[in-house]
């Protein structure tokens, strides 16, 4: 396998928490979206989206990083990243979605680079958009978790598709400062996952490609 992502990207972080946890040897391949790498010509041809990541197994490519996990859940199920039953299925998905769908989109790079490119505006009103979108978020996520079942991740005793999904929202996070008081189910599960190696090694500071 190989995994075209970069070091920052939270849902390639998501991917290569995935995989760690699955024990899945890759080869990994950087982009540097920052530099734009992911517009070029070159990587046009490895994935039709020009985004990060984009997993190559036995020469087929597949993008988009829920569906990723997921199809490493169904074609290599041990550990499990989403439970047996459809209920806690449904549940980890929302948490999950929380986060991908909710909090994510409105606060990647190409999203700031928008505010402070074409609207104009400055360095602390970025970030003041992204960190009142993240904290708002989180707020909600926190809310789920407390409906929830007593877990020691975000759901249940093993680390499982929300997981991957909220410690690159936590890291992304910290760099813009944003404030986690309060959340205390939420980083719990975010303290329980980071004692794993396999969130340990996925983590930027790890990657080749580091800066």
């Amino acid at each position: 396998m190989k995994l075209y992502n970069y070091f920052r990207s939270s849902a390639s972080f998501r991917v290569r928490i995935a995989l760690h946890l699955k024990g899945l040897p890759f080869e990994y391949i950087p982009v540097h979206i920052a530099k734009g790498e992911h517009k070029q010509a070159a990587y046009s041809s490895v994935a039709a989206d020009n985004l990060v990541p984009n997993l190559v197994v036995d020469g087929e490519h597949l993008s988009q990083s829920m569906a990723i996990i997921e199809y490493l859940d169904e074609t290599h199920p041990e550990p499990a990243l989403l439970p047996s039953d459809a209920l806690g299925r449904a549940r980890v998905r929302a948490l999950a979605q929380s986060i991908a769908c909710e909090i994510h989109p409105i606060n990647n790079l190409r999203v700031l680079k928008y505010l402070s490119g074409t609207l104009g505006l400055d360095e602390e009103q970025k970030n003041t958009w992204y960190r009142h979108w993240v904290r708002d978020g989180l707020e909600a996520f926190e809310r789920q978790l407390a409906q929830g079942p007593k877990s020691t991740y975000c759901f249940g005793h093993t680390p499982t598709l929300a997981d991957c999904c909220l410690v690159p929202q936590i890291f992304n996070g910290k760099r813009f400062a944003v404030s986690f008081d309060g959340l205390p189910l939420t980083m719990a599960a975010f303290d329980a996952c980071m004692k794993l190696e396999a969130f340990q090694k996925a983590q930027p500071s790890a990657c080749p490609d580091a800066e």
